[in-house]
């Protein structure tokens, strides 16, 4: 079947269609995709602005007109922490539901924790034995431990590359009493989880999903995504911490002409370096491997596995 995933995240919102059934790997069959910054969308309240609102449901209708177009089945819509925190976010989601017909789906935090980490499992499968998943998203952190499909932890935290940047980072290049501040920052909110999941065990395999770990692996000497989602890429912590003082001597037009750097992600780089950093030291290891899978084909392997046999 042609199913279609859409994925209203802080910083992209992204068409995915794949073609799938049970017992099977999702097969990507287009992508549609703008960097919208949801997060950047924002009242000082929190609220989400009129000009993004009208961008979100701008894309969303032409994102539902191509799902339709591709002959997509059905259509799973699910939004993340931009909505998911937004004071008026229930609103904006009435909105969407009136003039798109698509009703969007919050998730937990938990429930994104959860979601990549099955995607990760159903990549690298049983024999990784027990894992530990990262992923840096715009507004969260998401970590999930354990050894069976079901995570026995799981976790988000506010230590997002977007939200960081954006609560902490003023200057170009970043301010260095700045940077300090908030590498503290992260160390402590990071800490006051890291108990819980490395009381799931030490990982057997440590992975990284998002585009933040992407880019960094990209930027370390990681083969560019041309050469397709099967190349075995990784995130070493000596090449990490090489870079590191880099990345933050940079402006954000230098970081932007780095390969894997988009100029739109360019800004957030540091801040997420600075939370890819922390995983590393916090949870004491010396490399992350990075997995092509993360939410959306979470999303999609959890809504397979509900579906009855034919």
């Amino acid at each position: 079947m042609r199913l279609g995933v859409l994925d209203v995240g802080s910083n992209t919102v992204h068409l995915l269609v794949v073609d799938a059934h049970r017992g099977a790997a999702p097969l990507p069959a287009y992508s549609h995709k703008t960097e919208l910054r949801l997060a950047e969308h924002l009242e000082k309240d929190g609220r989400i602005a009129q000009s993004g609102a009208d961008e979100l449901v701008s894309f969303i209708s032409e994102a539902a007109e191509l799902a339709a177009d591709k002959g997509c089945e059905s259509v799973m819509a699910f939004a993340t922490s931009a909505l998911r925190e937004a004071p008026n976010g229930e609103k904006v989601l009435d909105r969407v539901r009136e003039q798109t017909e698509v009703d969007l789906q919050v998730l937990t935090g938990q429930d994104e924790a959860r979601l990549t980490f099955l995607a990760v499992r159903r990549w690298f499968g049983w024999s990784s034995g027990r894992l530990a998943v990262f992923d840096i998203g715009g507004g969260s952190l998401e970590i999930a431990a354990g050894s069976d499909e079901e995570p026995t932890v799981a976790v988000s935290v506010p230590l997002g590359a977007g939200r960081l940047t954006r609560e902490s980072l003023t200057q170009d290049p970043p301010d260095k009493d700045e940077v300090r501040a908030l590498r503290r920052r992260i160390r402590v909110e990071m800490a006051a989880v890291a108990g819980d999941v490395l009381r799931a065990g030490k990982p057997q395999r440590a992975v990284a999903t998002s585009k933040t770990f992407r880019s960094l692996a990209r930027i370390t000497g990681a083969a560019p995504s041309d050469d397709g989602p099967y190349v075995p890429r990784s995130l070493s912590r000596d090449s990490l911490t090489e870079w590191l003082p880099k990345l933050i001597a940079m402006s954000e037009t230098d970081r932007a002409a780095l390969p894997g750097v988009s100029a739109g992600r360019a800004s957030q780089l540091v801040a997420g370096a600075l939370v890819a950093d922390a995983v590393m030291d916090l949870f004491d290891l010396t490399s992350l491997e990075i997995c092509p899978w993360a939410l959306r084909e979470g999303v999609i392997l959890s809504r397979l596995d509900q579906l009855q046999p034919r």
